[in-house]
């Protein structure tokens, strides 16, 4: 298993496997910003807007590719870009598809991800789940830190209005740090 940065223009040839991906983990019940079913076209859309995001430099696109170069997960860095904050980024839609999980894929593309994060002078990341799910395990597993939750804060497929974990994590080791 590989993880590599995607460009804008590498992502593009990936984009309906990615597509595929994120359709997996609303189905399976992931806490990411969709509700199942999916509407025709939304993950398409969705990805796109990621590929403009990366072409403005304002995020950075992480997949987990198998031995066989198959994308099997995928993670975002959101970079804040206010002056007063880009020190800072959000990690977002950290996904791992049904078939390969339980593999060390979602630790690895965390990982990962604190690696760029660092390497783009960010200190302070931040993250938010569904309260109870089985990624706050993951987060607590690799050193980020549960700031607070919010009730009722994302309706679930359900109907529900679950809670949400909100988790930080405080980088060492560059060069803007800080306070």
């Amino acid at each position: 298993m590989g993880i590599e940065s995607l460009s804008a223009e590498a992502a593009v040839p990936d984009l309906p496997v990615l597509s595929a991906l994120l359709a997996d983990a609303v189905e399976s019940g992931a806490s990411i910003g969709f509700l199942p079913p999916l509407a025709p076209g939304e993950a398409d859309a969705y990805w796109r807007t990621v590929v403009a995001a990366l072409r403005q430099d304002t995020r950075v696109l992480l997949v987990a590719r198998d031995a066989a170069g198959a994308v099997v997960g995928s993670a975002q860095l959101e970079l804040a870009v206010r002056p007063n904050a880009r020190h800072r980024a959000e990690v977002a839609k950290v996904m791992v598809h049904t078939q390969a999980r339980r593999q060390g894929i979602g630790r690895a593309l965390l990982r990962a991800v604190e690696a760029e994060a660092r390497r783009r002078g960010r200190t302070t990341l931040v993250l938010d789940t569904r309260r109870g799910d089985h990624a706050e395990r993951l987060y607590a597993g690799v050193g980020w830190t549960l700031a607070g939750v919010i009730p009722k804060y994302a309706r679930s497929a359900d109907g529900r209005v679950d809670p949400s974990a909100f988790y930080y994590k405080l980088l060492e080791g560059t060069s803007h740090d800080s306070g």
